[in-house]
């Protein structure tokens, strides 16, 4: 009997199923390659582990067929080394399994993308050298591919722009890792501050806090967020604080009106002028009233008017 033990490196060594254990306890040889991640915890464990350079199959095939043999899989697989078992015993067949010792938990695949990126921090000229302030462009320019992407229902290619805005944050967090005073931060600093906020702000669902709907979910959401707010900045707290002014200025002002109509803020607050700008920002709270995203709305025309520009231009009655 021929067992090949495939475990995974996202997970730590050691970690291994009862059914591995097992196997590994009860084997005739255990062998794998010299510094395996995994051979000191089976040693601590009482295994006897036998170091091959480079295993032969027909050598592990032969030693198969009078004992059960288990060969310690490279943790990024051997596929190649099964192949050629597979050729080994078509003649005369042989028990052999793959057995999995380990397997992937979900979100496993983040620290690869934690890897390659400290990988590219170190040994990439142009990402060496980028900075906080060099990188937001993309992380915008990748935000927008993922609106657009939404917007026109491409959803098979949602996958690959939410992986570079992924990127983008990974990438931010490596920069931030390097520095030495009190404003570095790392990744796993990243993730648990967003998993604190999120376990605080649902209440609902994390501390057994009853409530009738979402819109009940809503109104404590924001009592949360006032807290928040009143406990950062005191009495100079506000709801408008966080409203990023660097945003596109049509959503600027649909989020400083969703704010604001939150609060109950008077009307009479609204900019009365007769400019430009005045017009454009009632139009956004007409908008905001009819429950409608004036964003959105304003993209949806643009792209009519893009299709119409382009049929003009085809027809030949340019120039």
């Amino acid at each position: 009997m021929l067992t090949l033990l495939a475990t995974t490196h996202r997970v730590a060594a050691g970690l291994l199923t009862f059914r591995a254990w097992e196997t590994l306890r009860t084997a005739g040889r255990v062998l794998a390659r010299p510094e395996h991640p995994l051979t000191p915890y089976l040693r601590d464990a009482g295994i006897a582990v036998e170091e091959v350079a480079e295993p032969d199959p027909a050598a592990l095939v032969s030693a198969a067929r009078s004992q059960s043999v288990v060969w310690v899989a490279a943790p990024e697989g051997d596929e190649a080394l099964m192949r050629e078992i597979g050729a080994q015993i078509v003649q005369e067949p042989l028990d052999v399994e793959m057995l999995h010792g380990s397997y992937d938990l979900p979100g496993a695949r983040l620290l690869d993308l934690v890897a390659v990126m400290d990988t590219l921090r170190r040994e990439c000229p142009w990402d060496r050298k980028q900075t906080h302030a060099s990188l937001v462009p993309y992380l915008l320019e990748e935000a927008y591919e993922v609106a657009d992407t939404v917007e026109a229902g491409d959803l098979g290619a949602l996958r690959e722009e939410l992986g570079d805005v992924l990127m983008q944050v990974a990438f931010h967090a490596v920069v931030a890792a390097e520095r030495t005073d009190e404003t570095a931060f790392t990744i796993d600093d990243v993730a648990g501050a967003i998993v604190d906020k999120l376990v605080r702000r649902h209440p609902h669902v994390f501390s057994g806090v009853a409530v009738s709907g979402a819109d009940e979910v809503v109104a404590n959401w924001e009592q949360i967020k006032a807290a928040e707010r009143a406990e950062k900045s005191g009495a100079e707290a506000s709801a408008l604080d966080g409203v990023p002014m660097a945003q596109p200025a049509l959503s600027l002002a649909a989020q400083l009106n969703r704010r604001a109509g939150r609060l109950g803020a008077p009307a009479d607050l609204l900019p009365d002028g007769p400019g430009l700008g005045d017009r454009l920002f009632a139009l956004v709270r007409e908008a905001a009233d009819q429950g409608l995203d004036p964003e959105a709305e304003l993209r949806a025309v643009s792209r009519v008017f893009r299709d119409r520009v382009r049929s003009w231009e085809r027809s030949g009655r340019t120039g």
